[in-house]
């Protein structure tokens, strides 16, 4: 799986915006957003991306879409091992809104998504199978009850070194792409946008600091704790 995403919408609906081919708005209202969620960095245009190539920007990228009733906003400094440690900016920007944050990155089989409502945690996960469960707050969602009762178990790769069991009942990449069609309140849904029509603003934000590394080289990703509940 080469799977990778940094995805944070804050949306008045359930999940993630329709195709984003549509009404969209301008490069100015997009960049509004941006300097939103990235209060003090210089934030400058840099055309636009798609959700086929760019779900996963460089450090210093931001591609953003704002829509009909959604922002969405594509950075992977806004994905953390730890989703309830979100920033207080971004609990006033999505104030009465939803905020849904999704993170992958294959390398790590990492997975995290977590959704408030009006500033209020409501779900979060955080997982890979070296690190462990880092952070499982909330009652979980109807689609992820099959993969926690193990109906979605790893079954080993043909030709593959025999490395034992995976270390979780599931890959956190399939929960991942589930979680990544499914609103967040119900089993299932096509909700995602398109990944080839849809065309989000991209920017370059910066400041003099260091880039924050993407989630993969992060250590801390590889160092977990057990699964609330079960020791």
């Amino acid at each position: 799986m080469g799977a990778k995403t940094a995805l944070l919408a804050l949306t008045h609906g359930d999940g993630f915006p329709a195709p984003l081919g549509a009404a969209r708005a301008t490069q100015d209202a997009t960049e509004a957003l941006v300097r939103r969620i990235h209060p003090g960095l210089d934030v400058a245009p840099i055309g636009d991306g798609t959700l086929f190539e760019d779900l996963y920007p460089p450090d210093d990228v931001t591609y953003a879409a704002v829509l009909a009733g959604t922002d969405l906003v594509i950075d992977r400094r806004l994905v953390l091992d730890r989703p309830s440690h979100r920033p207080e900016h971004l609990r006033r920007a999505g104030a009465g809104r939803r905020i849904i944050m999704h993170g992958m990155h294959s390398m790590v089989d990492f997975l995290c998504f977590a959704v408030w409502d009006d500033g209020t945690l409501v779900r979060s996960l955080s997982l890979s199978p070296d690190g462990g469960v880092r952070e499982d707050i909330g009652e979980p969602y109807e689609f992820e009850l099959p993969y926690w009762a193990g109906d979605h178990p790893v079954t080993p790769t043909p030709g593959w070194p025999d490395r034992g069991p995976y270390p979780l009942p599931f890959h956190p990449l399939d929960l991942g792409e589930q979680r990544r069609c499914a609103p967040s309140s119900a089993s299932s849904s096509n909700a995602a946008p398109h990944p080839r029509t849809s065309t989000p603003h991209g920017c370059r934000c910066t400041d003099s600091g260091s880039p924050i590394p993407p989630v993969a080289s992060r250590p801390h990703v590889r160092q977990g704790t057990s699964r609330a509940g079960n020791g």
